[in-house]
């Protein structure tokens, strides 16, 4: 490699490197902002178990535990107070290599992308104490729920967090659609493929595995697929 050719190739690691330390700052800091309000974040996320499990209390069995608990949920708060800076970085390192006609979609796509997160966290936030309540009921009166209040945040967690990603992928469809990669017409014709991609996507990503977890998760992708061709076929027209 010339010295011309690896230039900016490091200027661009350069710039990588930057853009990482800023996004991981803003994680840090919005983490310190959720420690302080601990409490209120772990009160959220318990709502969930405490309507599936009425008279159930989350316990901790190992001393650190507790310690450990309340730095993984400021770390999972701070991520989403963070999430827009962590965006605005990434658009920042990709913007120099985009072209005037590229960087007018950025914006709007960018900010369809944190309503959909922030939709998908909500949706999974709502199906949480579903999904607990059809797991739960499996026990009948037998077996006795006592779940370690590490085990169910991270199984809580992980499951706010498979909707919030999972419901990103229109964009994905939108942007190589405005690339060229894919057109409405494809994406029609494709439907039957698209509803075995969701099905197969949604039972693997799902941390409890249940079918109407399943559903829940399933029936609103295939409705963003919808809503994906009828902006591609519409907004891109123009």
């Amino acid at each position: 490699m010339s010295k011309e050719s690896a230039a900016p190739f490091i200027e661009h690691l350069e710039e990588l490197r930057s853009r990482v330390i800023k996004a991981l700052i803003g994680v840090g800091l919005g983490t310190l902002l959720a420690f302080f309000v601990n409490e209120q974040i772990l009160d959220l996320l318990s709502r969930p178990y405490h309507l599936a499990v009425p008279d159930g209390d989350l316990a901790f069995f190992r001393p650190t535990e507790a310690f450990s608990v309340v730095m993984r949920v400021s770390l999972f708060g701070g991520f989403i107070l963070a999430s827009p800076i962590v965006l605005y970085q990434i658009w920042r390192f990709v913007a120099p290599a985009l072209t005037a006609k590229e960087k007018r979609w950025v914006v709007p796509i960018t900010g369809v992308f944190a309503l959909l997160f922030i939709g998908g966290a909500g949706v999974g936030y709502w199906t949480l104490a579903r999904g607990l309540g059809f797991l739960m009921d499996f026990g009948g009166e037998t077996l006795v729920p006592l779940i370690g209040a590490d085990q169910y945040l991270k199984f809580a967690m992980r499951f706010i967090l498979a909707f919030a990603v999972s419901f990103e992928f229109p964009v994905f469809i939108f942007a190589a659609a405005a690339a060229g990669v894919l057109t409405s017409r494809r994406l029609r014709e494709g439907r039957r493929w698209a509803i075995l991609f969701i099905v197969v996507f949604a039972a693997v990503i799902t941390p409890s595995g249940d079918p109407l977890t399943l559903m829940f998760l399933a029936v609103p992708m295939y409705v963003l697929y919808e809503a994906s061709i009828l902006s591609v076929r519409l907004i891109l027209r123009r």
